[in-house]
Parts: C-alpha cells; structure tokens; sequence
C-alpha cells in the first residue's frame, strides 16, 4: 500500500489469481509489481493482467523490470511486445532487466 500504486486483480470464483501494480508516469505506464499464485500458474493470469495494462496505457510507453534470471517473466513480456533495453545490478548479486514497448 506504501507503494502508492493502483492494482488490478484477476478473481476466479472469490479466489485472487494473481495481481499487478502499476502507476502512470509522465512518459506513460510503469508495471511496478506482478504476482501470481503458484497454485494457478502457466494458466494466461500474468498474461491477461499484463494486456489489461497495455489496452488501458493506449499507445502510452509501458515500462518494467523483472529479475534478470526470472525466465517465464521474461518470456511473458517479451511475448506482449515488450524490448529489453538493458540490465542493471540493484544490489550486490541481484540483477534486474529493464523493458518497454511502445506504441
């Protein structure tokens, strides 16, 4: 909540699949956070939950970052559209790779 984010939430029947936290920016859409349940993962709810994001930001720049060994994250992005832009170490062993699509 500190975080100062606005989430959507995909819902199955009242039980929460997954979530993203997104924020608007000045250049467009920042994914800020995307989790999904184990117990329903590999089922499309990142995916949907990431093109709810890209219909809603209309043609608006979309950037995130995800671990740079989360393999199935960055497939999932690479697959909405998204390039990798670079990578960067956030901390001492922990590396991040930034994407974006645009319209």
């Amino acid at each position: 909540m500190a975080a100062d984010l606005d989430w959507l939430v995909a819902v199955d029947g009242g039980t929460v699949l997954g979530a993203l936290g997104r924020r608007d920016t000045p250049d467009g859409v920042e994914i800020d956070r995307l989790v999904v349940d184990p117990a329903h993962a590999r089922r499309g709810t990142g995916r949907a939950l990431v093109a709810a994001v890209l219909a809603d930001a209309a043609g608006r720049r979309v950037t995130v970052s995800t671990g740079r060994d989360n393999t199935p994250a960055r497939r999932l992005y690479a697959q909405a559209g998204f390039q990798e832009t670079g990578e960067r170490e956030v901390l001492p062993g922990l590396w991040v790779v930034d994407a974006e699509r645009r319209a």
